[in-house]
């Protein structure tokens, strides 16, 4: 049966016409009009001049047009040739060769032109028309055309400013034009287009279950005012990039059976002064009018940077007077019952620390990167609609994937499913993750076979075959799971550790990380007898650990248990340093000791054990890849710790 609702839907159905192109085409109108029926403006002359051409017999018709003082001569096409220099480039009209001429008005048309036409012969004498009123209504569109063109374009321009601030024609709900860059700029979240619950929030425990209460809170007030409890005025949700902070809000507003407000903190910076503050507070008087209700501020960084920050740097305290704002509503005079603010953020240390106190921020949720049980929970989120080989092992892929964030694995997941469609297979292998990950670790891989001379290729798989003997006989280090030899992003090889996933670094575990970076340095020198530029990235790392042992964690005996690390991100525009220069130069000695001696340590290893190590390298370069089992048949089982040796 047909639909009769689809029908009636049609019946009714409003045919909006783009008014843009109706002014484009009003405007090109008129430009032609006043502009694009003049043609080729003609050369002047003066009326002495014109009088002599008439005498020489060199003059068609002249067309007076007495109202303009002007008049305009057409020439005989077989006589223009004589006045090619008056037209512009010497060159001269295809038709009808004009000229124009300018007289005063005591100028007398009729007397003028007999008096020369009675001087020549009958066919000689020149047509002459004379007209008094020559374009008229034109003249009256030229004085009137710019006021309505202001008009239609200032009209245009507003009616597009409206779009954009939510104005009629837009699809916001404040006042348009230019009086409603004011008002909030936040989304009022339609619970019917909200997909995500907090089912789809995988690992995340302790964050989840904070966001939970809140949201319970909201649910069934009475089960904490029973007991003289208060709903909490605001949680940070606090974390690195890609681990969940914006889903959990997305679950909340998803689940919440209150109204839920979403703004970024970049959305109250405005180049007018006072925007930002309306804003904030007109955010929060829609708020109020809903309360209960939950507004989400995502990168609150944006505009919550500590104040006093930029003071001798820009005179514009603009994003200031937002963040008093924002502290005002948040907890000022006035009451915000009802009223909870959820708000994310990468950069808590940066924050301005009267916005992290209680009653504002009572809670700080920690969002961490997944650990291994909750990789895997996400790991089954996102391969819900993946065609995944029976034989995959879950388990085995997320121990694989160490410090990887929820974003990582979703993008892994879908990397994954993109390499088997290019192989044509039907089903997704743990082969697909595996070269999956390799593509997000090191990069795209680069297969042109003139990338890397022999000699390169030779000397790269000696230095990745240090780095992996290194960490293999290290007991503290990281065991190596890969090593390649095949070029990926700017790395002409790699070596994959698996890292134990410590809270708690030990020193040992530090030392030994840096024999692993330095073992591929030294590997060149022993090959080669002179350093490379191969390893500075394993340089960069190497020297950032060592000054983190002196200046951050006290392993220095030299410099002793003092701690130079700034975990609140007051000193970041102090150019006065909490140490003198001599307690400067002794922690530049101190790490240059650490360093040196992992130097001389690594090279000592690599020596002790030449023979595996050239036989490693080889290796490597016969197959361009080796794993885990290739260098425990070479080198033994991986070396424990020393706290399994006990």
């Amino acid at each position: 049966m047909p639909n009769k609702g689809n029908d009636k839907d049609k019946k009714h159905r409003v045919i909006k016409i783009n008014l843009s192109w109706l002014y484009i085409l009003l405007l090109v109108g008129l430009g032609w009009m006043l502009f694009g029926n003049r043609g080729t403006q003609p050369a002047k002359v003066e009326w002495p001049q014109v009088k002599q051409m008439m005498r020489d017999g060199d003059i068609k018709e002249i067309h007076f047009m007495r109202s303009d003082y002007k008049g305009a001569v057409t020439l005989r096409p077989e006589r223009a040739s004589k006045y090619a220099d008056l037209f512009p480039m010497g060159q001269l009209p295809a038709k009808s060769p004009q000229l124009t001429f300018l007289v005063s008005g005591s100028f007398n048309a009729e007397q003028e032109f007999e008096a020369v036409n009675a001087e020549l012969s009958a066919g000689e004498q020149v047509k002459i028309v004379i007209e008094d009123d020559s374009r008229g209504w034109m003249q009256w569109i030229e004085w009137l055309i710019w006021p309505v063109l202001l008009i239609l374009m200032w009209v245009w321009m507003f009616r597009g400013m409206s779009r954009n601030m939510g104005g009629p024609g837009g699809s916001g709900n404040g006042p348009g034009g230019i009086f409603g860059v004011g008002r909030s700029t936040g989304k009022l979240a339609n619970k019917n287009e909200v997909k995500v619950t907090f089912k789809d929030v995988a690992g995340l425990y302790g964050a989840k279950e904070e966001v939970m209460e809140i949201v319970d809170f909201l649910r069934n007030p009475k089960k904490y005012t029973a007991l003289g409890g208060k709903i909490p005025k605001g949680a940070l949700l606090v974390g690195p990039p890609g681990t969940g902070k914006t889903l959990l809000a997305k679950a909340v507003a998803g689940e919440a059976d209150v109204p839920f407000f979403s703004i970024s903190g970049s959305d109250f910076v405005e180049m007018f002064v006072g925007v930002g503050a309306s804003r904030v507070r007109d955010l929060f008087a829609q708020a109020k009018e809903k309360a209960p209700c939950i507004v989400f501020i995502d990168e609150i960084d944006a505009v919550g940077r500590a104040r006093g920050k930029n003071v001798g740097w820009s005179s514009n305290d603009e994003r200031e007077n937002t963040l008093n704002q924002l502290l005002t509503e948040m907890d000022g005079f006035g009451t915000n019952s009802g009223v909870i603010v959820l708000a994310a953020t990468n950069r808590a240390d940066i924050l301005d620390k009267a916005l992290m106190r209680a009653g504002r921020f009572d809670r700080q949720i920690h969002v961490d990167l997944p650990e291994l049980a909750e990789r895997k929970e996400i790991f089954q989120v996102h391969m819900r609609g993946l065609k995944v080989a029976p034989d995959f092992n879950l388990d085995n892929m997320a121990k694989h994937t160490p410090g990887f964030s929820g974003a990582d694995i979703a993008n892994l997941c879908n990397e994954a499913a993109l390499t088997a469609a290019r192989r044509g297979k039907s089903f997704i292998d743990t082969q697909d993750f595996m070269d999956s990950v390799d593509r997000i670790v090191g990069g795209i891989e680069r297969k042109s076979s003139t990338i890397m001379t022999d000699a390169e290729k030779r000397t790269t798989a000696y230095h990745e075959a240090g780095h992996a003997v290194v960490g293999w006989l290290l007991p503290n280090a990281d065991p190596v799971f890969k090593v390649s030899l095949i070029p990926r992003g700017q790395a002409l090889g790699l070596t994959w550790s698996l890292p134990a996933e410590r809270k708690i670094l030990p020193r040992s575990y530090m030392l030994d990380e840096m024999c692993s970076l330095m073992g591929g340095r030294v590997a060149e020198e022993i090959i080669n007898g002179e350093p490379a530029s191969g390893a500075l990235s394993d340089l960069e790392r190497l020297t950032r650990i060592a000054y983190s042992m002196v200046q951050f964690y006290g392993m220095s005996d030299a410099v002793g248990e003092l701690s130079f690390y700034d975990s609140t991100g007051a000193r970041g525009y102090d150019f006065n340093r909490p140490y003198s220069e001599k307690t400067a130069e002794l922690m530049d000695k101190e790490a240059r000791r650490i360093v040196d001696d992992v130097h001389d340590r690594t090279e000592k290893l690599l020596k002790d054990n030449m023979e595996n190590f050239v036989k490693v390298a080889e290796l490597l370069l016969e197959k361009e890849v080796i794993f885990a089992d290739d260098l425990e048949s070479i080198l033994g089982p991986k070396a424990g710790s020393k706290a399994e040796e006990k």
